[in-house]
C-alpha cells in the first residue's frame, strides 16, 4: 500500500514511524498545490493536514480508497467528491483539547499580566533603577469573581470553562450552533455575553453560522478592560476590526487563528500602535509534544481500520 504525506513539516519532530509498518511511504515536508496532483496519483492513502485535495485529484488518482486528514476539521477536502468516488475520509477528533485549554490561559495571563512589559523593564535595567522594590505601574486583576463567557462549548470549550470555574470564574456560554445545551453553564445570547464579560474565549468552528460573526460593531460592544481570544478559527473574527479596536478602545486581544495563514505581512493586526494591547501567535495552540503524538498515533489507527 503506499501512503503518501503531504505536509509533514507540521507534524515537527514527532516520530512517523508506525506509517512505514503500514504500506510504502513517501514523505514531503510540504506541498505547493501544483505539486498535489502529480504526488497523489499513485497513493491508495493520502495523508494531509492543510494540503486541499480537491475532485480532479480523486478523479485522477485510480488507487486512492483513504485521506486520511491530520486534523479535526475536514474543510481542505471535498467530501462530496469523496463519497461520490467511495473514498473514505478520516480525520482526528480530540487529540489537541488539553493543548488548546493549556494555550487559551497562556495568552490570558501574558495579556492580563502585562508580561511583555514587566519582562523588559527587568532586562532593561528599568527595575535596576527603581527606588522601589515593586513596579504596580501595570496593573493586574484576578480571574476569580470575573465574568467568563465562551463562545462554542464543545469539547475543548468544556476543557476551558472547567478551567475557568477552579479558578473562581463566573462562566456562561454561547452555542453557536443554537442546539448545544451544557446544565453545568448558564446559557445566553451572543450580545449579553460580549457586553457582560470581562473574559471572552471563541472555540467555535469555523461555518456559515460563524463566519465574520464578531465584526466591528459586536467587539466593540466589549466592556473597557475586556479580553478576547480566539482558539477558534481565523474566519470568526474580523481583524480588520480587532485592528481598529485595540487602539480605540482598552480591550485586549489574543489570536492564535488567522482568516490566512501564514498572516500576511500587510496585515492590518501587524499596524497597529497599541501592540501592548494585542497577543499574537502562529497557530500553536494545537501543536503540545503530547497533542502531535496523538495526532500522528490516531491517523495510523486509522489506516488500519481501513486495511
Amino acid at each position: 500500500m503506499k501512503i503518501v504525506l503531504l505536509d509533514s513539516i507540521t507534524f515537527g519532530n514527532t516520530d512517523l514511524s508506525c506509517f512505514d509498518a503500514l504500506g510504502e511511504v513517501e514523505n514531503f515536508a510540504a506541498t505547493e498545490p501544483s505539486l498535489t496532483q502529480a504526488r497523489v496519483q499513485d497513493a491508495e492513502v493520502i495523508v494531509t493536514n492543510k494540503v486541499v485535495i480537491t475532485r480532479e485529484h480523486m478523479q485522477k488518482s485510480k488507487n486512492l480508497k483513504l485521506i486520511c486528514v491530520a486534523a479535526t476539521g475536514t474543510n481542505n477536502v471535498d467530501l462530496e467528491s469523496a463519497r461520490e468516488f467511495g473514498i473514505e475520509v478520516k480525520n482526528v477528533a480530540g487529540y489537541s483539547t488539553d493543548s488548546v485549554v493549556q494555550h487559551t490561559f497562556s495568552m490570558l495571563f501574558y495579556l492580563i499580566g502585562h508580561s511583555r512589559y514587566y519582562d523588559e523593564a527587568v532586562k532593561s535595567k528599568k527595575y535596576s533603577r527603581s527606588s522601589i522594590f515593586t513596579d504596580v505601574s501595570h496593573p493586574f486583576f484576578e480571574i476569580k469573581g470575573k465574568k467568563w463567557g465562551i463562545i462554542g462549548l464543545g469539547e475543548i470549550g468544556r476543557g476551558v470553562a472547567n478551567v475557568a470555574q477552579a479558578f473562581g470564574a463566573e462562566v456562561s456560554y454561547y452555542s453557536t450552533s443554537g442546539v448545544n445545551r451544557n446544565e453545568a453553564f448558564a446559557r445566553t445570547t451572543l450580545e449579553d455575553l460580549l457586553r457582560e464579560s470581562d473574559i471572552v474565549t471563541i472555540h467555535a468552528p469555523l461555518n456559515d453560522k460563524t463566519m465574520n460573526m464578531l465584526d466591528y460593531e459586536k467587539l466593540a460592544s466589549c466592556k473597557d478592560g475586556a479580553v478576547v481570544l480566539n482558539l477558534g478559527r481565523g474566519g470568526i473574527i474580523n481583524e480588520a476590526a480587532v485592528a481598529k479596536l485595540v487602539d480605540e478602545k482598552d480591550i485586549r486581544f489574543g489570536l492564535d487563528v488567522f482568516a490566512k495563514e501564514p498572516l500576511p505581512e500587510d496585515s492590518p493586526l501587524l499596524q497597529v500602535k497599541n501592540s501592548e494591547r494585542l497577543y499574537l501567535t502562529p497557530h500553536i495552540a494545537w501543536t503540545s509534544v503530547e497533542a502531535r503524538e496523538k495526532l500522528i498515533a490516531s491517523v495510523c489507527q486509522n489506516i488500519k481500520e481501513s486495511l
